[in-house]
Formats: C-alpha cells, structure tokens, sequence
C-alpha cells in the first residue's frame, strides 16, 4: 500500500491508470474512496491519483489535533514521492483550498488546479464578502441539503446514506480545516506562479452560488469557468456523468505550455 511522508506524517494514496496526470484533493467529509465514480470514468485515460488528508481515511489520524495549515503539504508529499509533473490538481469544496496552495508551493510539477465548488481560499475583499453572504444562507440549511438536492436524496436513498457514511472513517472534522481558508494566496500570486486555473461548480450549489464563483473568474484573468447545469455541491457524487465529463475536458486543455526550442 502506497503511503508518502509529509514531514513524518504517513499520508495514504492511490495511483490509478496512465496518461495524463490528475491528482484529487477531498473535502471535508470524503477521503481516497470518495472518488470511486471518478476513478472507474478517467482512468483509461488518464493516470487518477487520490489520497487520504491527515486525519482522514487511512492516513495518520494519531495526532491531538489537526491543523488545516499542514494539507497542503500532504499534497505536495505526494506529488514528490510518486515525482508526478504537469499535474492537475483538483479539488473538493475546501479541498480545493489544499490544492490550489499545493500547486503555489510545486508549480514545476502542477500545471493547472481546478477549483470545484471553491474560491480557494483566494485574498481578496470582493470575494470574501460573496462568499460570506453565500454561507449565511448555506447555513439556514440542514447539512445534507446544502451538498445534495433534494430529488436526489429521494430517488437515491441507497447512494444518500452512503454518501453520509463516508465521513464516519475521518477523524479530522471541518472545523479541523477552517483555518486553512485564511492567509490564502493574492490574485497576483496566482498570476505570477504560471499554475493555470479554473472554477468547476454546480448551477445549484447552495453553498456556494454561481454569481460568486462568476465574480472570481472575471477577477483572475486567463482562468477558466465551468459550471454545469442542474448539479449541486457534492456533484462529483450527485451528477458524475457531467462532472466526469467537465474533468476531462479540463485535463485535455489544461496542460504545462511546451519549452521553446
């Protein structure tokens, strides 16, 4: 079984399929598993790679505590030991947060991150006070209602219930990652890094709306947007055929410009 060190913590991933790279980053109430419909769609195109944060899965959870500050590493942990380049990173919700400061710190190996249901933790007043209006509304709903829709719930009760156990292997919680959202890269950071990026979300994310996610695309030039109709928060689970499809395109577009000769 794989397992990378990040700074003697043992972080647990897998490595699926050939082709061009694509690493995912969960969030907060998934882990390696999460992306079984992922893996099984791109994986005869492309080499898949996912992976256990620290405190979730099968990556050490023996610490008291866990700091959202030291994900990024984790990332970067395996990016290094399996010497992946031109990788795009994509993450989940605050996932995506990890994966966007990961590709910050190894921009000679990630050529493209893609942001799903996310700002990334990106500095910037605008965005922040979008995103906090957005929140305060998330939060009116229960849980599952902010990352599924509710006809989805109903006809899928069987992929619901799982989608709710996934989180019962972690013992890192969100408020565990809450503090890597702060201190987050300047859009002049992202320029100035060469790391391409684009924002992957739902029509109907009800944790983070489209308008917002609009907003920051327009504010990071040469970024790219996909939003996908009818998909929710969670649309990696809910809508994999579209969210599949939207990865893949991504992953064809997205790649590390060629050195002149």
């Amino acid at each position: 079984m794989p397992y990378a060190d990040s700074d003697g913590t043992s972080i647990y991933y897998e490595r699926h399929g050939s082709g061009p790279a694509i690493l995912f980053v969960h969030g907060s109430g998934g882990h390696h598993a999460a992306w079984w419909q992922q893996v099984a769609a791109l994986r005869d195109e492309f080499t898949v790679v996912t992976l256990d944060l620290r405190g979730f899965g099968r990556s050490d959870s023996s610490m008291p505590e866990f700091d959202g500050q030291d994900f990024p590493g984790d990332v970067v942990a395996v990016l290094d030991h399996e010497d992946l380049t031109d990788v795009m990173l994509v993450g989940q919700s605050i996932g995506s947060v990890a994966a966007l400061r990961a590709g910050l710190l190894r921009p000679e190996r990630v050529s493209s991150v893609v942001l799903g249901h996310s700002l990334g933790g990106i500095s910037h007043p605008e965005l922040r006070e979008l995103a906090a209006a957005d929140r305060a509304e998330a939060v009116k709903l229960p849980v599952v209602d902010r990352l599924l829709t509710k006809p989805f719930q109903r006809e899928r009760a069987d992929l619901t219930f799982l989608f709710q156990q996934m989180g019962t292997f972690n013992a890192a919680r969100m408020q565990d990652l809450r503090n890597l959202d702060t201190d987050g890269p300047s859009l002049e950071e992202i320029r100035a890094s060469g790391v391409r990026v684009a924002f992957l979300a739902g029509e109907k994310d009800a944790v983070l709306g489209v308008k917002t996610v609009t907003r920051a695309h327009e504010l990071l030039p040469d970024s790219r947007l996909e939003i996908v109709p009818g998909a929710p928060h969670s649309m990696y689970w809910e809508t994999p055929g579209p969210y599949n499809e939207a990865v893949a395109r991504l992953r064809r577009t997205l790649t590390a410009p060629e050195e002149a000769a």
